[in-house]
C-alpha cells in the first residue's frame, strides 16, 4: 500500500484568466481539456483522445501542458474522482489534476482502474468540506493505493480490465447504432413515408379521441398518508420514476396501494397503455401488472387501433409535447390537449400491426444487447473486486 506522493507528484491543471478571453481560448494551437469535457467520455473508455476546443499559444502559457500517457483525475464537478489516461498532448484546466514523475515500476493504467473503483469514496469522504467537494493535490497525494510488487502484474490486471472495457464500449456503441436505426425507421414507417409491401391505401389524420377514450388518473389525498399504501398488495402505484427506468413494459412499481388507496385512485388492468402527463411528459408504457395511476398519468381505453402502433406513435412524438403543455411549477398536459392532437394513421389495423411488429423486433434486439451490456458490466465489477484487491492473481 503506497500513497500517491510515494509514486509520483500530484499537480493541478491551470486555467487562463479571464475565462473566455479570445487571447487564450478558441484557438488552434493545443487541445484544451476541461473537467466538463470528461463527462462526454464513457466510463468504459479509459484513454482521452480528443477535446472539443483548443487554446491559443498565449493561452497555453497560462495553463499546464500535459503529455500522452499522463494519468489525470477530475478534482471537481460531476466527474470528480474519475481517472483517465491522456492519449494526446493537451492543456488541462484547474478542474483536473495529474500525476507527474510517475515511478517507472508503476503502471498508470493500473492506477486509473483502481482509482475508478474508489470514485464514490473520493467524492463522499475524501473531497467533502465546507464548500463544493474538491480534491486538492494534498488529498490526492495522501490517497493510499494497493500496488502489486511487479509492473508485469499491474499491467496484466490493467489489460484484463481493459479487455472488459473494450467489450462494454463495443456493446454501448452497437446499442447506440441500433437506436439510431430504429429512430430512422420510426420516422419513415410512422409517417407513411415508407410503406410496407402489400399496403397502398392512403393514410388519414386522426385525433387521439378518435383512437381511444383517454382518462386521467386520480390521487388519494393527502398523498403521503400511509393508509393508502400496502407493500403486500398486488396492485402497483405508478410513479414517474417507475416509467423512466423501464422500457416498453411496466413490470414493477416501487409502491403498492391498499384497498382504500385503490378506491381513491384509478385502477388500470394489465396490458393497458398509459402515458405520463406531468414532469416527464409524454412517456408511454404498457402495463404488465395491475396498477393504479395518479393524476400525473392518462390511460388509453377502448382502443380503436393497434395498441402497439399507438405506443410507437406516442413514443415518436414524446419530445413534441413539451411545446404544447401547460407550464407551471412543472410541465404538464391535459386530456383536452391530448384528445385534439392529430397523428397520421394507416387505414387498416393489419398495416398498423405490421409496422408495430417491425419496431417491436428492433426493440427486442436492443433489449438483448442491453442485457448483454448489463452482464458485461457486472462481470467487470466482479473482476475489479478480485483483481484490484489481490484475491485473484494473474502472474
Amino acid at each position: 500500500m503506497k500513497s500517491t506522493n510515494q509514486i509520483g507528484t500530484p499537480v493541478r491543471g491551470g486555467s487562463p484568466r479571464p475565462a473566455g478571453d479570445p487571447r487564450y481560448f478558441n484557438g488552434s494551437y493545443i487541445p484544451w481539456l476541461t473537467v466538463a469535457a470528461l463527462t462526454n467520455i464513457p466510463a468504459s473508455r479509459l484513454i482521452v483522445l480528443e477535446t472539443t476546443t483548443s487554446l491559443t499559444e498565449e493561452g497555453s502559457l497560462h495553463s499546464r501542458t500535459l503529455t500522452p500517457g499522463t494519468l489525470i483525475i477530475a478534482n471537481s464537478g460531476a466527474t470528480l474522482g474519475v481517472a483517465k489516461i491522456l492519449g494526446i498532448k493537451c492543456c488541462a484546466n484547474d478542474g483536473i489534476a495529474a500525476i507527474l514523475n510517475l515511478s517507472n515500476n508503476v503502471s498508470p493504467f493500473y492506477l486509473a482502474h483502481f482509482i475508478n473503483t474508489k470514485t464514490n469514496y473520493l467524492r463522499e469522504v475524501v473531497a467533502t468540506g465546507n464548500g463544493q467537494p474538491n480534491l486538492n493535490t494534498e488529498l490526492i497525494g495522501n490517497f493510499k493505493i494497493p500496488i502489486p510488487s511487479t509492473k508485469a502484474e499491474q499491467e496484466a490486471i490493467a489489460e484484463a480490465l481493459g479487455d472488459a472495457d473494450a467489450l462494454i464500449e463495443s456493446l454501448e456503441q452497437l446499442i447506440a447504432k441500433k437506436h439510431q436505426i430504429k429512430q430512422g425507421a420510426m420516422q419513415e414507417l410512422l409517417t407513411g413515408k415508407r410503406r410496407l409491401p402489400g399496403f397502398s391505401e392512403k393514410w388519414s389524420v386522426k385525433r387521439f379521441d378518435q383512437l381511444a377514450n383517454i382518462q386521467r388518473g386520480a390521487s388519494p389525498r393527502p398523498i403521503d398518508n400511509p393508509i393508502w399504501f400496502d407493500e403486500n398488495s398486488s396492485v402497483g402505484w405508478v410513479r414517474i420514476s417507475d416509467i423512466t427506468k423501464s422500457g416498453i413494459y411496466l413490470r414493477e412499481t416501487t409502491q403498492r396501494l391498499s384497498v382504500l388507496g385503490i378506491q381513491h385512485s384509478r385502477p388500470v388492468s394489465r396490458d393497458s397503455l398509459i402515458m405520463s402527463i406531468c414532469a416527464t411528459v409524454g412517456r408511454p408504457i404498457i402495463t404488465e401488472i395491475d396498477v393504479c395511476i395518479h393524476d400525473g398519468f392518462v390511460v388509453f381505453n377502448n382502443l380503436r387501433c393497434n395498441k402497439y402502433f399507438l405506443y410507437y406513435i406516442l413514443s415518436s412524438i414524446e419530445d413534441d409535447w413539451s411545446r404544447h403543455g401547460q407550464t407551471g411549477s412543472q410541465m404538464n398536459l391535459n386530456t383536452g390537449l391530448i384528445n385534439r392532437t392529430e397523428v397520421p394513421m394507416p387505414p387498416t389495423v393489419k398495416e398498423q400491426t405490421a409496422i408495430a411488429e417491425i419496431l417491436s423486433d428492433m426493440d427486442a434486439e436492443i433489449d438483448v444487447l442491453e442485457t448483454k451490456l448489463t452482464k458485461a458490466r457486472q462481470i467487470k465489477q466482479g473482476m475489479m473486486q478480485e483483481l484490484l484487491t489481490g484475491r485473484i492473481r494473474l502472474v
